[in-house]
């Protein structure tokens, strides 16, 4: 079955998802305010929408991916959005990364608008998109979850309802504190590596498939190693993530004292300018200054 799809967002993650959707056979609408993010997929075979109201107006599906809670309103609420154009029974599929609160008000300001809305953050960054296997944490009715399939079949190898609106969000924010934490302490362990002597490269091969094993030792350590900052995401957006862990913290009034110090270190970063460089470019705190 082939799906008709508009795609919101063309950054990192956005064109990500839209070349493996393109991939996989759908029907891509895209649009962003960088044409020429718009251009890179138009030739991959997408088509190039004017508006978010023109590519919803053309597609069953719209896949969002922007960067806040503002960005999205704008996206779907504004003059020429999404709600201007889509049809009555259009699924919205939020694959941003935003907070849990601002994800209950926007699938309710949907639904008076007799649109779907599911929460569907995501973990796994572009090359599992590219793949097809991303993990994603969705946040919505039953109905909704289950009618996203037919297209986020594409995208994930993962895929789960974590409970109601804001459920996915929810989730998201916890795997990023997971994250974040693993990140900091493969950065501080690479550099301890190096200091020693010890060749960096080859330890995720050493440990592979003992208690100290992750997906971020696996894929970071190297590239941590010999710098390799190409970006597959950043730490800005860490911050971002980081501020609404610390948000819903003080709501639950959850301690959470290894994320506060975890979200200085990515701050202090963001401030020497580092916040559109890659997570791999946590080795520049442990360098020290001047790095």
């Amino acid at each position: 079955m082939t799906n008709k799809v508009a795609l919101i967002g063309a950054g990192v993650m956005g064109s990500a998802i839209g070349t493996r959707l393109l991939e996989t056979g759908n029907q891509l609408s895209v649009y962003d305010l960088d044409r020429d993010r718009i251009a890179a997929l138009v030739a991959k075979g997408a088509n190039a929408a004017p508006t978010a109201a023109a590519a919803a107006q053309a597609s069953d599906f719209v896949i969002l991916s922007l960067n806040s809670p503002k960005i999205v309103r704008s996206a779907v609420f504004g003059t020429e959005g999404v709600a201007a154009g889509a049809r009555a029974g259009t699924l919205i599929i939020d694959m941003s990364s935003i907070d849990p609160e601002s994800t209950k008000i926007l699938a309710g300001d949907a639904a008076e608008r007799a649109l779907g809305w599911l929460d569907c953050p995501l973990s796994g960054g572009a090359p599992k998109a590219i793949a097809g296997e991303l993990t994603v944490m969705a946040g919505g009715n039953s109905d909704d979850f289950e009618r996203s399939k037919t297209v986020m079949e594409h995208l994930c190898a993962n895929f789960t309802l974590m409970g109601p609106s804001g459920a996915g969000q929810t989730t998201k924010l916890i795997n990023q504190v997971l994250c974040a934490l693993n990140f900091v302490a493969v950065a501080e362990a690479t550099q301890l590596a190096l200091d020693a002597g010890v060749d960096a490269v080859r330890i995720p091969g050493a440990i592979a498939g003992g208690r100290a094993d992750s997906a971020i030792l696996q894929e970071y350590m190297a590239k941590m190693a010999l710098k390799d900052y190409t970006p597959s995401g950043s730490i800005s957006n860490m911050v971002k993530d980081l501020n609404g862990v610390q948000d819903l913290a003080r709501l639950t009034g959850t301690p959470m004292p290894l994320t506060a110090v975890c979200a200085e270190i990515h701050r202090l970063l963001v401030s020497a300018g580092h916040g559109s460089a890659d997570n791999a470019a946590l080795m520049k705190y442990f360098e020290g200054p001047g790095a």
